[in-house]
């Protein structure tokens, strides 16, 4: 028997976990949430100060259905009386009137006697409770004991003309039925006996059964206990106000205000374009999240994280580099390409830096390109050296940095290689990039295809930094030979359309989304200070002057005005190779 391994399934996702991140990104919305609470409280002491000075007094009221017999189990009061229509009655203008004239309430104050009354009925039953709020507990008091008694007044005159409209419709039936028999009576008196005789006798009975039948209607009706109902809790005066009281309102209106602006966080949240988690960043990437950098203790962080008092960032690049070293599509070909989704693409250039940095460690011979060669910046900020060109030698074997390019090749890459030492974890070396006149002829250049295929040579990675992929197109110039694509943002700065964009274009460039870093939102001093990063490593500033035994990296000014001749033996040429810089903290500037 042959058994086949069959892959595992996915396990679902455990509900409790959804249910405790959907709420943490409701608490993303702080503001609304604040608003929602202040609110509430604002709403609780309203109700408090409101309600302070108000009492309620209740009376109850049992109806009864009119009835020649209360004790026969065969009526129903509910079929009998319709409860809503006399709640209606209840609160109408004529009881209001009638309750009016026994308290002495003017015409000017009717309005008010009336908003003053509530008229409930307790499911299940005949009772009509009535409600009054006023500003003293004796006018409650008072006033709704009135209007019960206006209620059950004007339901006995009601009842009353109902039954004497009904006594008269038999009597005017009867009447001229009994005029008839009487009549008749008299003929049957005068007639001789026969057959016409016996017929009057006949319908003289008939005339006596009508008659009779009225008669019994009338002594029916006339018979009928017609009380209305009966006060089962007459109103008393309140010992206390109507009102939760002031902690008691503030309570409330706080977890009213609590629930508004869940709500609101809640209707925020989903049409929030932004991605809600990091479930949401691989979705739309359709690749793993490898890191989340935390927030530096500093300022702004510097670009190169070894060797900081706060390991932590150093840590999870360490970690994202050990996520990607496992990962089979990248340890095949060893070529990352890292790019920020829009705007400023400072953080990744630090995680450029810092994923080199990381490979190095493990003892591999890795290659940092700054393919971003619209606004270079990693030659100016980080203290580098030049070392022996290694990795892009022209055909023939002639050192790439040795000659000027023929007239008609790109300008970039001329051969200039930094070395930048990253302390204990080793040192990489730097292809920095140069403002060309043609960026995609330069970024496909046979040379340039030649840096990115070092990658194949043994215990070798390259690590490309390109512009931003939804600003430029420079990465998707450069994915069909780098393949690995690791994708740096904010995922709030950043729509989830976008990152769907960028895994569509990368993917139609023949490349692959290995994975995303996301960071934390940059500060806004930080964004103030990067604009002049570049500036801030001339010489004769303090950062500097911090270190003045840094050289200077090599210009193409400087490599131009050096070819041709030879330096002289005393002199000290930068970047010969026998120099190297230990690595300090530099700030990042802004891309």
């Amino acid at each position: 028997m042959i058994e086949t391994n069959r892959p595992a399934s996915v396990p679902a996702e455990d509900e409790p976990d959804l249910l405790r991140d959907q709420f943490k990104q409701l608490l993303r919305y702080r503001r609304l949430l604040g608003a929602g609470i202040g609110i509430g409280l604002l709403g609780g002491v309203y109700l408090g100060v409101s309600t302070s000075d108000t009492y309620v007094a209740t009376a109850d009221i049992v109806l009864r259905a009119p009835t020649d017999d209360p004790f026969n189990p065969s009526l129903a009061p509910d079929k009998a009386i319709n409860i809503g229509s006399e709640r209606q009655v209840a609160l109408s203008s004529s009881i209001a009137n009638e309750a009016a004239k026994k308290l002495g309430v003017t015409s000017k104050d009717f309005a008010g006697l009336r908003s003053g009354l509530q008229v409930t009925n307790p499911p299940q039953t005949m009772v009509l409770r009535f409600t009054y709020t006023a500003s003293s507990p004796k006018e409650a008091a008072t006033r709704a004991n009135a209007m019960t008694e206006a209620y059950l007044l004007k339901r006995q005159e009601s009842l009353d003309v109902t039954r004497d409209k009904m006594v008269k419709g038999y009597q005017d039936q009867r009447d001229p039925v009994a005029k008839n028999l009487d009549e008749l009576v008299k003929q049957i008196n005068a007639m001789p006996s026969g057959p016409g005789r016996d017929a009057a006798y006949s319908s003289k009975t008939d005339l006596q059964s009508k008659v009779n039948t009225l008669n019994s209607n009338i002594a029916k009706l006339q018979a009928l206990d017609m009380t209305p109902g009966r006060v089962t809790s007459a109103a008393t005066p309140p010992s206390g106000t109507d009102g939760p009281g002031i902690p008691m309102s503030l309570a409330l209106g706080a977890a009213v205000g609590l629930a508004l602006g869940l709500l609101a966080a809640w209707v925020r949240l989903v049409f929030d374009p932004a991605p809600r988690s990091e479930g949401d960043v691989a979705r739309a990437l359709r690749a793993p999240v490898l890191g989340y950098l935390p927030r530096p203790k500093t300022g702004g962080g510097p670009l190169l994280a070894a060797g900081e008092e706060d390991p932590r960032l150093a840590e999870e690049f360490r970690s994202v580099a050990f996520r990607l070293a496992y990962d089979s599509r990248f340890a095949d070909r060893r070529r990352l390409l890292v790019v920020a989704p829009r705007g400023s693409s400072e953080t990744a250039a630090a995680a450029a830096v810092n994923l080199a940095a990381s490979f190095a460690e493990t003892g591999k011979d890795v290659l940092l390109i700054e393919a971003d060669l619209r606004t270079p910046v990693l030659a100016s900020q980080l203290p580098t050296g030049a070392g022996r060109p290694r990795w892009s030698q022209p055909p023939g074997g002639q050192a790439a940095g040795g000659h000027s390019a023929p007239h008609g090749e790109s300008d970039w890459p001329d051969g200039r290689q930094l070395v930048v030492d990253a302390g204990e974890s080793g040192s990489f070396d730097l292809i920095p990039g140069e403002p060309v006149r043609n960026v995609a002829r330069a970024l496909t250049s046979p040379r340039a295809t030649r840096l990115i295929a070092e990658a194949d040579s043994p215990n070798s990675t390259v690590v490309v930094l390109a512009p931003p992929v939804l600003s430029y197109a420079d990465a998707l110039a450069l994915v069909d030979r780098v393949d690995g694509v690791l994708v740096v943002c904010d995922p709030r700065a950043v729509h989830r359309s976008d990152l769907s964009r960028i895994r569509e274009l990368i993917s139609g460039a023949g490349g692959t989304v290995l994975g995303a870093v996301l960071h934390a939102p940059l500060p806004a001093d930080k964004r103030g200070r990067g604009g002049r990063g570049g500036k801030s490593s001339g010489p004769g500033t303090p950062a500097q002057a911090a270190r003045p035994a840094a050289p200077q990296p090599l210009t193409r000014q400087q490599d131009q005005s050096n070819q041709g001749r030879q330096a002289e033996p005393e002199q000290h040429v930068p970047g010969d190779g026998t120099d190297t810089v230990a690595l300090r903290t530099v700030r990042m500037g802004r891309r």
